[in-house]
């Protein structure tokens, strides 16, 4: 394919370069993933065009969407980057599977958790790919916007997000005619979003992402079909549940709000589930067992959680995991949902995750990978430069110490 007129093959740095190279490794990480993204281009053009991209959602303009992309990187027009977004010959999902691979690679824990969330956009008429009158919790009400399912991933070392699904509603997937005028595939069939969640988690176990926990909100807590199928493989998982919601009680199904208004009072436990924008998250916690499921050696359970200031306001959790696991493990998890959530508002205004200027299904399955990528470099940057605090920290408590005594200093480990 040829590149449209005016783009040039040779791009320049954003300032965002400048951020990089003050960070410990940080221009390493951005030749890195210049590397990585260049098997899914068919043409070099491209993937620099790409890459300028990346760079330029992490500059300081307020708005990331392919006209102050273009200014920031000192090109007169956007044209090249809505060339990248709909027209270039290269594979979204291959950018969003070398994402996966990197950041499993530098962020990779067995501690980490899986957290899946949503996002919508306002967004009026009929033509971009999935537009509908909606309930959003990003929009906080129902109205015409896109929605999409997105799956993070918050490990000790950074949060950050792996993959993304578009939301097509019903009205759009029962008229095939206006599924392709917007690119959506002809194979794309009606999904509910618990089941574009069920699909990117199962593409993270496939590929190894290592991860003790999944967890989400109530959209998908309500998911029966969900649960068993974590239940089935066994992965542990801690959903939020609706108030509204029904579970079985003594053999009678009964709705969740009277089930915690009925809680006693005494069996709770204070407790931090984490740091929030204003400190500790602290509340009372109320754990108990639920009906054992099929799988040896696991049990549910209901985590309610009573707010500190208005002692009236209870939400809860289910949750399966293995029978010896600490209520406090739980908390954590829980704590891990809001954090993340705080996260995903980092990723819209720092790198731009919601600003763009498309419609296609193409155009926005591209521009979200590229958005995690710039979120990822943030991430990975900011998980080096805390290492390299902690090892001169370290080094500097460990003066006088034996050369054997510093270096198991250097890395937390016991002197003796």
């Amino acid at each position: 394919m040829q590149q449209p007129h005016g783009s040039s093959a040779v791009l320049t740095l954003s300032p965002s370069d400048e951020t990089a190279s003050t960070v410990p490794g940080g221009l390493a990480y951005v030749a890195d993933i210049a590397g990585r993204l260049a098997p899914p281009f068919a043409r070099s053009e491209s993937r620099q065009r790409a890459m300028v991209s990346v760079r330029g959602r992490l500059s300081s303009v307020e708005r990331k969407h392919s006209g102050q992309l273009a200014e920031v990187s000192g090109e007169a027009t956007p044209y090249g980057f809505q060339y990248v977004l709909g027209r270039a010959d290269w594979e979204a999902d291959g950018v969003r599977d070398a994402l996966r691979h990197s950041l499993v690679q530098h962020l990779g824990s067995l501690e980490a958790v899986l957290v899946v969330d949503e996002t919508g956009v306002p967004k009026q008429g009929r033509h971009s790919a999935g537009v509908a009158r909606q309930d959003s919790g990003t929009l906080g009400k129902m109205d015409h916007g896109q929605g999409g399912v997105l799956l993070g991933y918050a490990s000790p070392l950074g949060h950050t997000l792996l993959d993304r699904e578009l939301y097509v509603p019903q009205e759009w997937t029962n008229v095939r005619a206006r599924c392709r005028k917007a690119g959506i595939p002809e194979a794309r069939r009606f999904a509910t979003k618990p089941q574009l969640a069920q699909q990117m988690l199962a593409r993270a176990f496939a590929a190894g992402v290592p991860a003790r926990w999944v967890t989400g909100d109530s959209v998908y807590g309500a998911a029966r079909r969900l649960r068993r199928w974590l239940e089935a493989r066994p992965q542990a998982y801690g959903w939020a549940v609706s108030s509204q919601e029904y579970e079985w009680v003594d053999g009678r199904q009964r709705q969740v709000k009277t089930i915690l208004t009925a809680l006693p009072e005494a069996g709770w436990t204070r407790v931090s589930a984490g740091d929030g924008a204003k400190g500790p998250r602290w509340g009372d916690w109320y754990w108990r067992p639920l009906a054992a499921p099929l799988e040896p050696g696991w049990r549910r359970w209901r985590l309610v959680r009573r707010s500190l200031s208005t002692p009236t306001e209870l939400t809860a959790d289910i949750v399966f995991a293995r029978q010896e696991t600490p209520w406090a493990e739980v908390v954590r998890v829980a704590g891990t949902r809001w954090t993340i959530e705080s996260g995903f508002d980092a990723a819209k205004s720092e790198v731009g995750l919601e600003h763009y200027d498309v419609r296609s299904w193409t155009g926005w399955s591209r521009q979200m990978p590229l958005a995690m990528w710039a979120l990822a470099l943030l991430t990975v940057m900011r998980a080096g430069a805390l290492a390299v605090e902690a090892f001169k920290k370290s080094v500097s408590s460990s003066q006088g110490m034996s050369p054997l005594a510093a270096f198991k200093a250097s890395r937390g480990l016991p002197s003796r």
